[in-house]
């Protein structure tokens, strides 16, 4: 036969051999196996509003807030925090999952040579001069391998790995999201406890003066010692409550030192001011564009489309794997004949894999792959309903916190009004000690409970800025699953 009729009829049995391959694929059927029933929720299943969420909503929404102090805490913990360096290096390894199968699709050339020291046996197969011999064996070759994805195996992996990488990349982005709110939190927090002291701090000045004149009138016959000695108690009952919150400032200090991953004696300085920090508008009501904004959900949603590649990829399993290989090297017996002509060797063929019977073990993998794929799907919605709760929770707080700050600014002028009253009766003579003692308790009660309303209202703006996604905007597939 001549060369190229020896082509033609090679290729000819090539062809034979897929042809037979592609028939007998369905040896390993799929039949039987359940496919995935989970569906994921939409914004219809939750009753969300259709407005869209705030535009400027920036990644960096704390830079609007006019506290330079507290942005620079957030970008520190940015850098350093070692939580973040966590689920960077989760990022990496799925940056290089992908890579593994990208590397896995296309050609792959490998070379290798070896020489061997063999004694041949002289009753085998092996004639004089050779049997019986000592010889040397060389081996030079290249080989070249390269797989035709032609039912989408490859290119379902490589899917659901860029699937995974896409999901570390959003969990990277919730971790510094919340880690930026827990900041700010933290430092809300520490502003709190420092007026509530300065409230005391005032509230032990108040009772000094008012030591001062009960001692006055005791001089001059207008009061007895029992109110001497009820005003003498007034002060260690202050001066506790101002150690009390000294205590849980130095555990706040300890806790925004731990956030930022600086030295606790680099914060003993700081004192937030309330009052500086100004939020921006944020909505009445909850939109549906929480769905894309929140990066937690981006990376559940991203799991998702993760998961049904992988199914996919498990599913191709069920047909033929078909490889071209083809090598060129030298082989010679002997390492002075191993780089002559006549010891040049090479090959060319296809190399076909048919799953015909496998103990079911293709069928439990994609049973497995369902499995999975239903898991990542309620994954999502429990994390949908969770963060549709939080973002409620947060936004009816907000609500509710501003319309108490409006009565309680009435009521905390009320008291200041009365107690003003109330100690220039005591002075002159017209009222007792106690009345003025109760004036004074609802005055402290209405000023704490002033600065325990702002720092609700701002904290409950921390929280809905997080629950809305903090202004992350990253593309994510849309599940749509039934």
């Amino acid at each position: 036969m001549k060369p190229d009729h020896l082509s033609v009829a090679r290729l000819g049995s090539a062809a034979v051999v897929l042809a037979a391959a592609s028939m007998l694929a369905g040896c390993a059927s799929t039949d039987g196996v359940a496919p995935s029933t989970a569906r994921a929720l939409g914004a219809a299943d939750l009753g969300l509003a259709p407005a869209a969420a705030p535009a400027d909503l920036a990644p960096d929404w704390w830079r609007t807030w006019g506290d330079d102090v507290l942005s620079g805490l957030i970008e520190q913990a940015l850098r350093a925090q070692p939580s973040l360096k966590v689920a960077q290096a989760r990022l990496a390894r799925a940056q290089a999952a992908v890579q593994a199968e990208q590397s896995a699709d296309g050609l792959h050339v490998n070379a290798s040579a070896d020489t061997t020291r063999q004694h041949f046996s002289a009753t085998s197969i092996y004639p004089a001069p050779l049997g019986g011999s000592i010889r040397t064996l060389a081996n030079a070759q290249v080989a070249a391998q390269w797989e035709f994805d032609f039912f989408g195996r490859h290119r379902a992996a490589l899917d659901a790995a860029l699937g995974q990488t896409q999901a570390a990349q959003a969990d990277l982005q919730a971790a510094r999201h919340l880690l930026a709110s827990q900041v700010a939190q933290t430092w809300v927090q520490l502003g709190r406890l420092l007026a509530q002291r300065e409230v005391a701090q005032r509230a032990l000045a108040q009772r000094e003066q008012m030591l001062i004149l009960i001692r006055q009138r005791v001089e001059a016959g207008l009061d007895t010692r029992v109110e001497l000695r009820q005003g003498e108690g007034a002060l260690p009952d202050a001066r506790q409550q101002i150690e009390q919150l000294n205590e849980q400032i130095a555990l706040t200090r300890h806790a925004l030192a731990a956030l930022v991953a600086q030295p606790q004696d680099r914060l003993e300085a700081l004192t937030p001011d309330l009052s500086r920090l100004h939020a921006s508008d944020l909505p009445s009501a909850l939109p549906a564009d929480l769905l894309g904004r929140r990066p937690d959900l981006v990376a559940a949603r991203w799991r998702v489309e993760a998961a049904t590649r992988g199914v996919d990829a498990a599913r191709a399993q069920f047909y033929p794997n078909v490889n071209l290989t083809a090598f060129i090297g030298l082989s010679s017996i002997g390492l002075d004949r191993l780089i002559e002509a006549d010891s040049r060797q090479y090959g060319v063929g296809p190399a076909i894999r048919l799953p015909i019977f496998d103990g079911g073990a293709l069928r439990s993998q994609l049973r497995g792959r369902n499995a999975d794929l239903d898991a990542a799907v309620e994954g999502y919605n429990s994390a949908l309903l969770e963060s549709v709760r939080d973002a409620a929770d947060q936004l009816s707080s907000l609500q509710s916190v501003q319309r108490q700050q409006a009565e309680q600014a009435k009521a905390l002028a009320a008291a200041e009004s009365a107690h003003d009253i109330a100690l220039q009766r005591y002075r002159a003579g017209l009222t007792g000690q106690l009345t003025v003692l109760a004036a004074e308790t609802t005055l402290l009660n209405q000023r704490r409970l002033g600065v325990d309303l702002r720092a609700r209202d701002l904290s409950a703006r921390i929280g809905l800025v997080r629950a809305l996604g903090g202004g992350y905007t990253a593309d994510a597939p849309t599940p749509s699953r039934g």
